[in-house]
């Protein structure tokens, strides 16, 4: 049977570089592996004849002697300058030169191999809580509850049976991992029975199953410090998920949510909010209650007051997180209301007023009349 051209095995054009040739060894070398295609004979083949390709490739020598002869480079004694024939090589040896590897490391950790079953660290949890703007700006502190794993109190987190112990696995004999053979080749792979532990457990607890941990509910009492905002989170150390056999726990993270508030919005530390007043009140000045979060203040509202004007109160914002001692301030935005509706007396009073002001002649703003004037001239 004619053999496949090497080039067209690996994907590649005849002028690639050495680099692009790696890649696309790599590329094929996963595909086709036995570890990914378990009892798959095809795929065996396919992964020794990438891997043979790959070998002459990588050559520059043995490369030169492929591109002018092909395949007959490397029969009948032929080795395209390189001596000794086209005897092949383990195609693990290319793999593991490829992936780094070499007895374990990067070529079993790419599978996934070795150091299954070696961490036991428990998962991290998330936790999510609202609050009022008001408990954001006094701090509060809050009570939850969270259903997780938690360390068995009967075996001591040990997963063990008190008065068990854990013993040697006898499948790997400790190590953790176990040798199958494929075909021509040998494959280390971690141990099923222990899980790459290398130890198992005597007599597993009655109470966890032999995990160490089993699902509890907890409640936790939560210092919500003044300050927060939405998006703040608070950490509790080893208040995740517990470890698996005496494993490390993981923490709890608490993610802050503030409510809308009917009145303020904020921005940082300051606070603002928009208050209505009288056009009488505007015209004529006066003092208003304003409300805060610590309550009303009173605010002057100097004759003359636009719509849109801003009042600054200080100090009546949020207070920092980082030092409760300073606060933001509260911005007080009003808008002047015009009355929709006037019964006979408000209406004559106002036409008085208008005769007076002249501005009944004259009902546009005098500034905006003269630069209207202006644009016409020019027309």
């Amino acid at each position: 049977m004619a053999q496949e051209d090497y080039y067209k095995l690996l994907g590649v054009s005849r002028d690639v570089s050495a680099e692009d040739l790696k890649k696309a060894y790599r590329k094929m070398a996963v595909k086709y592996h036995p570890d990914k295609n378990p009892g798959d004979k095809a795929a065996e083949e396919k992964f020794k004849e990438v891997s043979e390709a790959y070998e002459v490739l990588k050559d520059p020598k043995k490369r030169e002697s492929y591109d002018r002869f092909g395949h007959a480079a490397f029969q009948q004694g032929r080795a395209g300058g390189g001596g000794g024939g086209g005897g092949f090589h383990d195609p693990f040896d290319i793999f593991r030169e490829v992936f780094g590897g070499g007895g374990g490391g990067g070529f079993e950790e790419f599978f996934g191999g070795g150091g299954v079953g070696a961490s036991r660290h428990g998962s991290d949890l998330r936790y999510d809580i609202d609050i009022s703007l008001e408990e954001a700006a006094s701090g509060i502190e809050k009570e939850i509850q969270y259903r997780h794993f938690i360390s068995c109190d009967h075996c001591h987190a040990s997963g063990a049976e008190p008065g068990s112990k854990k013993v040697t696995c006898t499948a790997c004999r400790g190590s953790g991992q176990v040798i199958s053979s494929r075909g021509f080749f040998s494959v280390r792979q971690t141990c099923p029975t222990c899980r790459g532990a290398g130890v198992m457990i005597e007599k597993p607890c009655t109470k966890c199953n032999g995990e160490g941990r089993f699902k509890d509910v907890t409640k936790l009492k939560v210092k919500i410090p003044a300050g927060v905002s939405t998006g703040s989170k608070l950490r509790s150390a080893r208040g995740g998920e517990a470890g698996i056999q005496g494993g490390t726990a993981g923490d709890l993270y608490i993610f802050i949510h503030v409510k809308d508030h009917e009145i303020f919005e904020r921005d940082g530390d300051d606070l603002y909010c928009t208050v209505p007043i009288k056009f009488t009140l505007a015209a004529l000045g006066g003092t208003i209650d304003v409300p805060t979060l610590s309550g009303r203040v009173a605010l002057k509202i100097p004759p003359g007051t636009q719509t849109g004007t801003t009042f600054r109160v200080k100090g009546q914002g949020m207070p920092n997180l980082r030092g409760s001692h300073h606060h933001g301030d509260q911005l007080v935005h009003v808008e002047v209301e015009v009355p929709k509706k006037l019964n006979n007396e408000q209406r004559t009073a106002l036409e008085a007023f208008a005769v007076v002001c002249g501005d009944a002649d004259h009902p546009v703003g005098e500034g905006f009349f003269e630069k209207a004037k202006r644009f016409f001239d020019k027309r």
